[in-house]
């Protein structure tokens, strides 16, 4: 029997989510306007893709009950969990060098891949901010 690409033979598994922040006097019905939104990226330890996901939806909604602050010291906003964005298995072992996610980019031009790379200055881990 061959084993399943989706399950990882290691036990680990890569996820993104995505979350949002919001307060209470923004239009809810209101699906244009802006807001401030992160990715994050995890990797949780799961015998299968299943307790992988609930593992990864109990880690992103910890937080949505802590209650922030705006600029203007208007108190009440709340980070808000939309919901997965990726979840892959990890093939290798977790050590210094392991592929842990991937893209697969089909059918694009060789400029549109070349135009995907930053210089080093330009890389989140090096930020200036």
């Amino acid at each position: 029997m061959k084993p399943s690409k989706n399950v990882s033979p290691v036990g680990w598994y890569v996820a993104s989510y995505l979350e949002r922040f919001e307060f209470p006097d923004e239009d809810q019905s209101n699906a244009d306007r802006k807001c401030r939104a992160w990715e994050n990226t995890i990797i949780v330890k799961a015998a299968n893709p299943q307790e992988a996901y609930e593992k990864v939806i109990a880690q992103a909604t910890m937080t949505q009950d802590t209650e922030w602050t705006r600029g203007d010291g208007q108190k009440g906003g709340h980070l808000r969990f939309e919901g997965l964005s990726s979840l892959l298995p990890i093939y290798d072992e977790i050590e210094d060098g392991a592929e842990i996610m991937w893209r697969d980019f089909k059918n694009h031009k060789v400029k549109t891949i070349k135009n995907m790379v930053r210089p080093k200055a330009e890389l989140e881990a090096f930020s200036k901010e």
